[in-house]
């Protein structure tokens, strides 16, 4: 029989829709991925198998072809284990295939069948709803990062059994839901200014230049001069992010496995502080000023 769950890649910090198609057919018993897999995607059978077991499932000793599609776009990650144990469960009958097309499946599968948080969760949930569907099942640890996009039904699951049980009994479980769409901008606060700098007059200037105009800036002088200290400032001359561009921080944050330490919605502009061994080739376009000291 053959079976189709929805899930997605990623693709630099956009997602891409994927098709994971199984079918189970007679012959002997081999599970074969086909559809530009890497490795840990490859790695996938053997932890399916396990889970499925484990968790009470019977893993068909049969023939079992998996495609993912598009056939020439690269898959990466673990994020493909849920989809494909669905895949499975449904080709061989073991549960109600009626919600697959409706619903976008992601996450990485313990041996013991219990659900693992995987990264760039946002985008694909942006993706999911730009796309249409209703729903998305994820691992609960990435529920309140799916959950951030507006309109789309995150369902928050801990185990395959549940997953299994959703797809039979959807209205036992509950949509999972964020405020944090609603009140991030109370939440932006305790960011540092130019309320505590003293003197620094040139440094200052040009900082109000740099976030006025949106310009590049570095600061050179000696070590102790406060060129860290005010640079650490300028998030917090500029206007509080929108909620379109924290979402865009977000996804980009949520694609690097980083969202997971900084909330599920980035509120306040990013800020970055280069290693002092950073070559100057990596600097080119900047304006230049001095802070207290002599250009280097």
């Amino acid at each position: 029989m053959l079976a189709r769950v929805w899930s997605a890649a990623i693709v630099g910090i956009e997602a891409v829709r994927v098709g994971v198609e199984v079918d189970v057919s007679g012959g002997l018993p081999k599970t074969a991925i086909v559809g530009l897999p890497d490795a840990a995607v490859q790695e996938s059978r053997e932890r399916v198998q396990a889970a499925l077991k484990n968790a009470g499932f019977a893993f068909p000793m049969r023939k079992i072809v998996i495609n993912l599609t598009p056939a020439d776009l690269r898959k990466e990650g673990p994020s493909f284990d849920l989809p494909i144990s669905v895949g499975i469960l449904a080709a061989s009958e073991q549960i109600d295939a009626q919600l697959l097309g409706d619903h976008l499946f992601l996450g990485e599968v313990s041996l013991d069948g219990s659900l693992r948080a995987v990264a760039g969760v946002l985008p694909i949930a942006a993706a999911a709803r730009r796309l249409g569907f209703e729903g998305m099942v994820v691992p609960a640890d990435n529920a309140q990062e799916a959950a951030v996009v507006q309109g789309l039904a995150v369902y928050s699951l801990n185990h395959l059994r549940e997953v299994a049980d959703f797809l039979g009994h959807p209205d036992k479980y509950p949509v999972t839901v964020t405020r944090i769409a609603e009140n991030y901008l109370d939440a932006y606060q305790g960011v540092p200014d130019l309320k505590d700098v003293k003197g620094q007059v040139h440094a200052r200037r040009a900082l109000e230049i740099a976030a006025a105009g949106g310009h590049n800036l570095v600061f050179v002088g000696p070590p102790g001069s406060g060129k860290t200290m005010l640079a650490r400032r300028l998030p917090g001359i500029l206007p509080p992010l929108t909620f379109a561009e924290a979402l865009e921080v977000s996804q980009i944050h949520s694609v690097a496995g980083l969202l997971k330490d900084r909330g599920s919605l980035i509120q306040s502009r990013p800020f970055r502080s280069p290693h002092h061994s950073a070559s100057g080739a990596s600097l080119v376009g900047a304006a230049v000023f001095p802070v207290r000291g002599r250009f280097l």
